[in-house]
């Protein structure tokens, strides 16, 4: 299936579709230092690989406007599938979303406390809501202080965000995740707690 073999630079290198050349670019080099081979702490060659790769698509404009027009495409795919889903409630379902989003990112926070963060697209890869729903609440997040946003221009819980999840509890459910793949999803999988409904 078509979607399946969509490489996605922008989550690769964890930055919005919307990053300028700057963005791009800063967060490149913490990422490859970070997993540089070299790095005998953190070093991942196959990482290092993966975001070298999405760095040279990504910083030549000629080789990103190719790219933007396929994940274009996959980003209106998905924000249909999402629209022709949504219940009659929706104030339960931004509930919903929202604690989805706090309970990734505390996982990521518990698992990397001092280097924890997330990316919008890798949020909406392993959420399955689209950009465009997840922006608002990332707006909303941020304004009540629960979550904020990292030097590698990804997000993370705060302890104000840990408390208002524990007052809740934790919702995120393996179902949920797309890509098994994935580092974050592996930890997310081991790690998290499932809220069961009677």
């Amino acid at each position: 299936m078509e979607q399946h073999s969509f490489i996605d630079y922008y989550e690769d290198i964890q930055v919005s579709s919307n990053a300028d050349q700057e963005t791009i670019e800063r967060v490149y080099r913490l990422l490859a230092k970070r997993y540089h081979p070299d790095n005998h702490l953190t070093g991942d060659p196959e990482k290092f690989d993966i975001i070298t790769q999405a760095y040279k698509v990504l910083s030549d404009p000629e080789k990103r406007a190719a790219f933007d027009v396929g994940f274009s495409d996959r980003k209106n795919n998905l924000w249909k599938a999402f629209s022709e889903n949504l219940s009659d409630n929706e104030c339960e379902n931004d509930k919903h979303i929202r604690t989805s989003i706090l309970s990734v990112l505390y996982v990521e926070r518990r698992q990397n406390v001092s280097a924890s963060g997330i990316g919008l697209w890798h949020l909406e890869k392993l959420l399955e809501w689209p950009e465009k729903i997840l922006e608002f609440h990332i707006w909303y997040l941020k304004e009540k202080g629960w979550i904020e946003r990292t030097d590698t221009g990804g997000f993370a819980i705060t302890a104000e965000g840990v408390d208002k999840l524990e007052n809740d509890s934790l919702i995120l459910r393996k179902d949920r995740l797309l890509s098994q793949s994935t580092e974050t999803a592996r930890k997310i999988e081991k790690s998290t707690l499932i809220k069961t409904s009677g």
